[in-house]
């Protein structure tokens, strides 16, 4: 049995997370989804359980590796928003995966505005509306 090439996309949503895979004729041949449950900040604001997405991510690559019936010959990554997370020197995250629409300190905030310019106008020029984070 010959192998069928594909191309992984990782699919990272707010809500939902997505494995997908495309055959050459750019055809779906494989999916699943899965959504993960979000953990706390210091601040005790909603966020990405950033080490459950890394297990994810980690075990659907390495399902699909293992799997005969696929080749990958690509990988693709799409993910939702602004949201970061801090690591170390290492590479290893030392900070929760901050949730885009986690408010901004008001006083932050003004100060960044004050400094470049009408909240509207920014939101307007760079098309992505003051969603906090």
């Amino acid at each position: 049995m010959s192998m069928e090439n594909v191309i992984l996309i990782f699919d990272v949503g707010k809500t939902n997370k997505k494995l997908l895979l495309f055959n050459e004729q750019y055809n779906i041949v494989y999916e699943e989804s899965i959504q993960l449950k979000e953990t706390k900040d210091e601040d005790g604001f909603p966020c990405e359980d950033v080490h459950a997405l890394t297990a994810w991510t980690k075990n659907s690559f390495n399902k699909i590796v293992g799997n005969e019936r696929f080749e990958i010959k690509a990988i693709n990554f799409s993910a939702y928003g602004a949201s970061f997370v801090n690591i170390d020197k290492d590479g290893k995250t030392i900070t929760p995966l901050y949730n885009y629409l986690k408010p901004y300190p008001e006083e932050i905030k003004q100060q960044f505005y004050a400094t470049y310019g009408d909240e509207n106008v920014i939101a307007r020029e760079t098309a992505s509306p003051g969603l906090g984070n």
